[in-house]
């Protein structure tokens, strides 16, 4: 799931999932972006946007990258991610997660 920030709306509706058959794994981004390494992207951090306000148009005035296409931007990021690596490990640990969870009720498992 994305964004499954605490008190977001993604949160409420992981929390009413109680099926052992069903896993619910998020990471805990506001945005897919954020789960890359800013050092890949060749920034420090990536800003600090006021909660209510659009995050990806924010980061890109922020970063001074061309607001009206947030695409452009989009491209840029995956274009600086060339292996795992790039990417922080919270977002690493979820997919690992889900994988382990599918493979085991697969195979017959937990």
């Amino acid at each position: 799931m994305d964004h499954l920030v605490p008190g977001s709306k993604e949160w409420r509706i992981a929390e009413a999932v109680t099926s052992e058959h069903a896993l619910v794994v998020g990471h805990p981004y506001i945005d897919v972006w954020e789960a890359v390494k800013p050092a890949s992207v060749g920034i420090a951090a990536w800003p600090r946007v006021p909660r209510g306000r659009d995050w990806k148009t924010g980061v890109c005035e922020a970063l001074g990258w061309r607001v009206a296409n947030t695409g452009e931007a989009w491209q840029r990021i995956l274009d600086s991610v060339h292996s795992y690596k790039d990417l922080e490990p919270q977002l690493l640990g979820r997919v690992e997660e889900l994988i382990d969870f599918v493979t085991a009720t697969a195979s017959g498992g937990a």
